[in-house]
């Protein structure tokens, strides 16, 4: 079990008050951050795809000029959950979710051993990607943004898109395109800045509340329990109350958007904890950070909610959680 080190001496009241100084010095600090951009190439984030899919992505990315790593790991995200043996009820397969008819035309044989294979994704991955760069090259002379136009094409077909001029008015394939763009910001490594939260005050201002009650495996704060809460179900009340809705489990928050470096961090990132630094789906802990190196954590049974030290040997990284970012996330992954 994870230890954490509480801030010792320390009452409800005058908790409170170091939280305040805490969030108000941090984005004093924090006065005039930007999101500045840059045209280089784009990275992944820190364990965002897991590391023994990483080599694939990033190489695989680059294809051609409409698609990228952090894109890519964002389809194979929304599509599988990074699950090589995953099936859908439509008998999509493999960590890409081909169909049969499709993979037939357009799966390519990516790790050059003889056969293609949709269940491996050293062959799955460099489809997705080349059958990504195909849809592309249809649409090329479209209008609009070529990324946009290779994702609409993807969703709804090309033809479609180029009767459209662009990405066309239908509401499944506008909202494949925007959850797809969205959760790319969670996959890339930030360029600059990440843009601060406009939602993070009123997140810490619930859990602030919540400082001194039990903790509870399995918490959600409804009645039955408490009012108690474990340390995903807290991250995932706060932000609600600013209407923003967390998938429940921590490994799943971690993609609700993008990742600031540990010396950029502002109160209300969600910061991570995980048992594979390579690899955000081995995530087992989840706290609200407040500034000065501490966050509001929920950390185990038989303790209470509390502020404690995040630089621990497990720290994994931090999201700051964006509407968009939340919304674009799966909700119902295809299983083996």
């Amino acid at each position: 079990m994870r230890k954490f080190w509480v801030v010792g001496g320390i009452g409800i009241g005058l908790a409170m008050c170091f939280m305040a100084l805490l969030v108000v010095g941090t984005y004093s600090a924090a006065a005039g951050l930007g999101s500045a951009g840059s045209n280089g190439a784009v990275g992944l984030a820190k364990g965002a795809v897991p590391a023994k899919f990483q080599p694939l992505v990033q190489k695989w990315g680059n294809l051609c000029p409409a698609i990228n790593p952090a894109l890519l790991a964002a389809q194979l995200y929304q599509e599988s959950g990074w699950n090589p043996r995953a099936q859908s009820p439509a008998a999509a397969q493999g960590i890409a979710q081909f169909i049969p008819g499709t993979w037939a035309g357009h799966g390519i044989d990516g790790d050059n051993d003889g056969d293609r294979d949709v269940w491996d994704p050293a062959d799955a991955i460099p489809s997705a990607a080349s059958y990504d760069c195909e849809l592309a090259g249809y649409v090329k002379k479209v209008p609009g943004d070529q990324t946009d136009n290779m994702l609409a094409a993807y969703n709804a077909g090309a033809y479609r898109v180029i009767r459209a001029g662009g990405v066309p008015q239908i509401s499944e394939t506008q909202n494949y395109v925007k959850i797809i763009r969205s959760l790319e910001k969670s996959f890339a490594r930030p360029v600059g800045r990440v843009e601060p939260s406009r939602q993070a005050a009123g997140a810490i201002y619930f859990a602030q509340k919540k400082l001194g009650t039990k903790y509870l495996w399995g918490g959600n704060g409804t009645a039955e329990q408490g009012g108690r809460f474990d340390c995903s179900g807290l991250t995932q009340a706060a932000y609600r109350t600013v209407d923003i809705e967390l998938p429940r489990v921590a490994n799943d928050q971690y993609n609700a958007g993008p990742h600031p470096s540990r010396d950029e961090l502002l109160p209300g990132d969600l910061v991570f904890f995980s048992d594979d630094l390579t690899n955000s789906r081995a995530i087992h802990h989840v706290g609200l950070y407040v500034g000065g190196g501490y966050m509001i954590n929920a950390p185990y049974t038989g303790a209470v909610i509390r502020f404690d030290k995040i630089d621990t040997p497990d720290y994994f990284g931090a999201t700051r959680v964006t509407k968009d970012g939340a919304a674009a996330l799966p909700t119902a992954l295809p299983t083996v």
